[in-house]
């Protein structure tokens, strides 16, 4: 067992349970703004830089109020709170985003999610446990280090070795990324692209064979990722964060890290999108 599974081991806890009871915290939250124009309230910027909508907010003070009713001491890294010492801190971290795809969300398009991931040390390698919930279809999905992943409580098959790049998802699809990255994106081989607005359920679209790969064409956020990149490589898949250096899972789980994503069903495609899509893109 890695030294970074100490404290993860530690502090023993049913991390699947707390989850789910989360995600119904945050279905509750969502509930209580049916209509678009009260989801699009804003609240402030979050730590992690972006503008808060009220959901937001709400659907992160559900997941908090599990972590702290659990009553042990862990360090959570959330994108509006940042970090935060819960009943004093602890090595165990555990990183949410309690909507990721907030746009969709507001606009009532049914693609976007809550994500929690669970680590014993400070990066993406270190990532026990992690789940993420689709909050439109209500599809889960899970995994633990070693014990394969899993949706709706069938453990995924294994992703195909020689599957090639069919169906490519890009995430951060602003116009104008899109715009600079189309001739890299012809060049993959893909037959078809998909922008789906979310990166941790693309993410886990690339782990149950729905898709071939995905690639965020700006810097994604930890909490963006956590939970996703570990699903992906428990289903036998591939990820990178190729703006935090050559060590594909060294990116840090807290606040701070910006990197572009990749995920592939194999290395063969996740080599061929960091070849022709990052690193022309990286200079």
């Amino acid at each position: 067992m890695p030294a970074s599974d100490s404290g993860f081991s530690a502090l023993r806890a049913d991390w699947l349970a707390l989850c789910r009871r989360a995600s119904e915290g945050v279905m509750q939250a969502l509930d209580r703004h049916p209509l678009t124009a009260d989801r699009a309230t804003q609240t402030g910027r979050g730590e992690g830089g972006d503008m808060t909508l009220v959901i937001d907010r709400e659907a992160e003070d559900a997941v908090f109020a599990e972590l702290e009713a659990l009553g042990k001491p862990l360090t959570a890294v959330s994108e509006e709170r940042g970090a935060v010492a819960i009943h004093g801190g602890g090595p165990v971290t555990v990183v949410i985003d309690p909507i990721d795809g907030s746009l969709n969300a507001k606009r009532h398009v049914p693609f976007y999610c809550v994500s929690i991931a669970v680590a014993g040390g400070p990066t993406m390698a270190d990532v026990g446990f992690g789940f993420v919930r689709d909050l439109g279809s209500g599809e889960e999905w899970w995994a633990a280090r070693g014990e394969g992943a899993h949706c709706d409580g069938e453990r995924l098959p294994a992703l195909d070795p020689a599957a090639r790049l069919e169906m490519l998802g890009i995430e951060s699809a602003h116009p104008s990324l899109v715009a600079a990255a189309a001739p890299l994106l012809a060049e993959t081989g893909a037959s078809r692209l998909r922008a789906l607005g979310s990166i941790a359920l693309t993410m886990c679209a690339v782990a149950g064979g729905r898709l071939d790969g995905m690639v965020s064409l700006r810097s994604a956020r930890s909490v963006d990722a956590a939970a996703a990149q570990l699903i992906v490589r428990e289903a036998g898949g591939c990820v990178a964060f190729p703006d935090v250096g050559p060590d594909r899972l060294s990116a840090a789980l807290d606040i701070a890290m910006r990197s572009r994503v990749v995920a592939g069903a194999s290395e063969k495609i996740l080599d061929g999108l960091l070849a022709r899509v990052v690193a022309p893109a990286g200079g």
